[in-house]
């Protein structure tokens, strides 16, 4: 679920999340001060409909945004499955599904819920499932049957028999389960269960069909565990504005003071304090937030609209200004950065100048370039753990060579842990060996003449992460040739091939392009150099691995290859374009630290000339002391840290090193839980200060892109778990250059400009109510009727203002090309104290211009004084906007002349407000005109001085 409250739940939430900005609560106290007769001062429709518009707009904003959520949630929610029942196979949504329910998953669907694996189509009982969206991780894990229910002839006999099934209490971990299985009928033996007996919800099952029983549902599974809860998020421009609101009521309680002061104490003061205070509550504009409301759905609405990001999603439209203010960006590796698609991007032989001879068995054989590139593919092509699996519905292909000869005619899939050693053989079938069958003991490739080639597979040592390296003994059937292939990391493998002078700076070279490095050796066995091992291998199966080193000597070097996995387009020049807008760049993964750094070297997040310092595995205080001392000396340097390191840094040294770690150019987490993710956003907010920004497209990506103060989600192959989650969704990563260069610059510009510009005409209009006060022996007396004060912020002025949501100041090819523009949004000064100040000396200014100027100019009537304040107060905002705008837009020029159209349609209308035979007059026409240029001239003239003698940075680009 990511919807914020249930609709019930949801208008007290939504009523409590606006009640908490000072400036609505401040208009609720006032709108109900006005049911008091005795401190009324107007109509109470002037009060409460301006509130309960504000009140309903952003209920309404607020409850499309939770409809949308609630709509993506019951879509996944309703997604099918095949459920096993005594009445036989049935459908059932996801959100039907039940604890010990039989459900069946099939190959590429995602489980649905936390499940215990039962039965598989592969008789062995082996499945593999990958867990990207879950930890991060891109290798393949192996799952595994309870074997008694594999052993059971048909899946059928799952519903005659009487078992049980006990798990240990929900719980985070995602590495470790705990729990039994017992057959009732027979004998009432156990069996344990382990994490290999499971199937975890928002893994996906890559291999074959799998039927699981369900023993933990919707908020118990472990990938909802590992999910922080939603919250509303409230961008950092709201909050400035809500500190200026207070500084707004601070001025007006202070103004009234000083009014009732001058007045002096007599008669009921207190009263006439209030009505003070009433009277310049138009210092604080409630239509502040209807209008930065409104023009968030704008800027929604353009991002959505933009041709060039096509497919982006804006789910939260509360926050679109936040993109422009960020200065962290937390970016998850796996299907963000890259593709999941590993290639094979480099082979590079053993050198050897012209031929060399060797002796093999006796016989002497020549070698060419040819031979050697012949021995690098075949061992390639036998030194793995890959098993192809044919994707046909004739499964009973019996011999053999059948299946290999139908070979050509189904699609084959090749299974292993690890995507790197399909990327391998994948790559030798592209050359003309394919692998054509496995099985425990044997293996089968085709030749490129077409003939079958046949190996026995005497012994397999797996890969593991202290020996780096895999190693496997085959007998060539044909010839009776026993091999020993063995591939492993280029630190492993130096010190076991044989002398060369190239292996060590050709693995430099491709580790600095972010390859993947691989090295293959063998060694040639006799007959009775492998009985002699074999028969020490058995004796010594408690320390293995000393006697499989007595074959890792002096080994044949065949090949070194270079894996890659690919990036998404475009990431190396937007990672370029974030770093030069000023944006600190931290890549959070659950992989493994060799991939993660790998990774960042090849997606350009580290550069060439720069050195990554490989933070050191720490499990104490003092070590962790060390290590941080070695940080402190290295601060040019890249970091890359596990998560487990990290979490006894902060146990101990928290402050110490968040700041370390932010001068560094760039921060890599490797090992690193969802949860764990969610806790370096939480930190970064809290230590920096500064506004953080988390890209992601798995579910183990959500926490931190919810607890980010901006969080974008990725569409991505494996689900949209991410992107339903986050308040931005993009289609690809390189698209948030745009999203943060262009429209992030764009909303929070137009925003500060639009909540600075209402508070001016909040602030000239109460300038002028105040000197009325002052004049009339301090009064507390309203200036304008209460429809003209309504009429005043909606219909008169309303849409030029609001107008300036379509101002730019450059364009998004200048702000692209330029991503330097971006660090000046980050310091804010587009909206501080410095330029609310400045406005509020403008509206200081220019109301005192046109009240003292009307008082001046002033005949017969109170009337006229009305009418030509009015007047020229309405013609000076219409003017300050079209100074404010910097590029013009038809809309702009619609509003103001409708604008205009509609105040001189009203004049001729509002016969009570207006004395329409003194309008007629050029009295009247002269002196609003003089009044008008006295109030706006001179500021024109200072803007066009301040713009010739200290011009803002981007108007240099322009």
């Amino acid at each position: 679920m990511n919807g914020t409250a249930s609709p019930l739940s949801g208008k007290a939430l939504v009523l409590f999340e606006q009640f908490k900005f000072f400036l609505n609560l401040y208009f609720l106290i006032m709108a109900s001060s006005q049911f008091i007769p005795e401190i009324r001062i107007g109509y109470l429709y002037t009060y409460w409909g301006p509130l309960c518009f504000v009140l309903f707009v952003t209920m309404c904003r607020e409850a499309v945004d939770d409809i949308r959520r609630y709509r993506r949630d019951k879509e996944a929610n309703s997604q099918k499955f095949k459920m096993f029942t005594n009445s036989g196979i049935q459908h059932a949504p996801s959100s039907g599904i039940k604890v010990g329910d039989l459900v069946f998953v099939e190959k590429d669907q995602r489980v649905p819920a936390d499940m215990v694996l039962l039965r598989t189509t592969e008789k062995s009982g082996a499945c593999f499932i990958r867990t990207d969206q879950l930890d991060g991780e891109t290798d393949w894990k192996l799952r595994l049957a309870v074997q008694d229910t594999q052993r059971l002839p048909s899946n059928a006999d799952l519903l005659d028999m009487h078992g049980q099934v006990y798990a240990e209490a929900p719980q985070k971990a995602i590495h470790s389960f705990v729990g039994t299985y017992r057959r009732m009928e027979v004998n009432g033996a156990e069996e344990p269960l382990n994490i290999e007996n499971t199937l975890w919800a928002n893994t996906v099952v890559a291999s074959g069909t799998a039927l699981g029983v369900v023993v933990y549902t919707g908020g118990e599974s472990r990938s909802v565990m590992n999910t922080s809860q939603p919250k509303s998020k409230v961008g950092l421009l709201d909050l400035e504005i809500n500190t200026l609101t207070k500084v707004l009521f601070s001025a007006v309680v202070a103004l009234s003071i000083v009014m009732i002061l001058l007045k002096g104490w007599g008669g009921p003061w207190y009263r006439y304090l209030f009505r003070f205070i009433l009277l310049f509550s138009y210092i604080i504009p409630i239509s502040l937030r209807v209008n930065l409301d409104m023009g968030k759905a704008v800027y929604s609405w353009l991002i959505t609209r933009d041709k060039h990001i096509p497919g982006t999603v804006v789910r939260s439209t509360t926050i679109p200004e936040e993109l422009g203010r960020i200065s962290y960006l937390l970016t998850d590796k796996t299907g963000t950065l890259t593709q999941n698609e590993m290639v094979i991007a480099h082979l590079k032989t053993a050198y050897s100048s012209g031929t060399q001879t060797v002796t093999r068995q006796g016989t002497p054989v020549r070698r060419t370039v040819v031979t050697r590139i012949q021995e690098a593919v075949t061992a390639l092509a036998l030194c793995h753990n890959v098993t192809p699996v044919y994707e046909d519905k004739n499964e009973e292909t019996a011999a053999l060579q059948t299946e290999a000869d139908m070979q050509s005619q189904q699609t084959v899939v090749y299974q292993a842990s690890s995507p790197d050693e399909v990327a391998l053989v994948k790559w030798t079938e592209s050359v003309g060996l394919p692998l054509v069958q496995r099985d425990l003991n044997s293996m089968q490739l085709r030749a490129p003449s077409g003939a079958l080639l046949s190996y026995q597979i005497l012994d397999i040592f797996p890969f593991t992460s202290e020996s780096k390296r895999m190693g496997i003994i085959v007998k060539d059937e044909d010839s009776g040739e026993i091999v020993f292939y063995l591939k492993g990391a280029d630190m492993v493998m130096q010190s076991i091939v044989q002398y060369n002078d190239w292996l060590e700076e050709e693995c430099g070279n491709l580790a600095r392009e972010g390859l993947r490095t691989l090295v293959v050796a063998r060694r040639i066995l006799t007959a009775d150099q492998y009985q002699d091992f074999q028969s020490r291998y058995h004796q010594a199966k408690m320390s293995v691995q000393g006697v499989v080193e007595s074959l890792e000597r002096d080994m044949e070097l065949l090949c070194m290859t270079g894996v890659e996995d690919r990036l998404q387009d475009n990431v190396r020049p937007t990672l370029e374009m974030l770093r030069n807008a000023g944006i600190k760049i931290w890549m959070l993964t659950g992989d493994k630290l060799e991939t993660a750094t790998c990774i960042a070297k090849s997606s350009k997040l580290v550069s060439r000339n720069q050195d990554i310092y490989t933070f050191k595995k720490v499990t104490g205080r003092t070590e962790a002391h060390l290590e941080l001392n070695n940080l402190r000396r290295k601060q040019d340097n890249a970091l890359v840290i596990t998560g487990d390191s990290l979490q006894v840094c902060l146990e101990y040294y928290e402050h110490e090193f968040v700041e370390l770690a932010c001068q560094c150019p760039c921060v890599v987490v490797c090992r690193c839980s969802p949860t764990q993710k969610a806790d370096i956003v939480k930190l970064l907010q809290v230590h920096s200060g500064r506004r953080t920004c988390a890209i992601g497209d798995g579910g183990n990506d959500v926490s931190m892109i919810q607890a980010a103060n901006a969080g974008i989600g990725i569409v991505g192959k494996e689900g949209k778990q991410a992107s339903m989650a986050a308040d931005f969704s993009v289609n690809q990563f390189s698209y948030i250059g745009r999203l943060l260069m262009v429209h992030g610059r764009d909303s929070y510009k137009r925003s500060a400009s639009l909540g600075q510009f209402v508070i001016h005409r909040g602030l000239i209009i109460s300038t002028m109510q105040a000197v009325f006060c002052s004049v009339f022996y301090f009064a507390s007396i309203a200036l304008f009727p209460g429809f003209l004060m309504v009429g005043y912020s909606t219909i008169y002025t309303t849409w030029p203002v609001f107008s300036l949501v379509l101002d730019k100041d450059v364009t998004p090819e200048t702000a692209l090309m330029y991503p330097e523009l971006y660090k000046d949004l980050t310091k804010g000064r587009s909206l501080s104290f410095k330029s609310f100040f400045l406005w509020v000396l403008i509206s200081l200014y220019q109301g005192g211009i046109i009240m003292y100027g009307a008082f001046l100019l002033f005949e017969d009537e109170f009337i006229h004084v009305v009418a030509i304040t009015f007047t020229s107060l309405i013609l000076t905002e219409l003017i300050m906007v079209a100074m404010t705008i910097r590029t013009w837009h038809y809309l702009m020029v619609v509003a103001e002349l409708g604008s205009l159209a509609v105040y001189i349609a009203s004049l001729v209308v509002l016969r009570n407000y207006f004395d329409p035979i003194f309008l007629g007059t050029w009295g009247f026409i002269w002196k609003v005109v003089v009044i008008t240029c006295v109030s706006c001239i001179p500021l024109y003239i200072a803007k066009f001085l301040r713009k010739k003698f200290n011009p803002p940075v981007y108007a240099k680009l322009t």
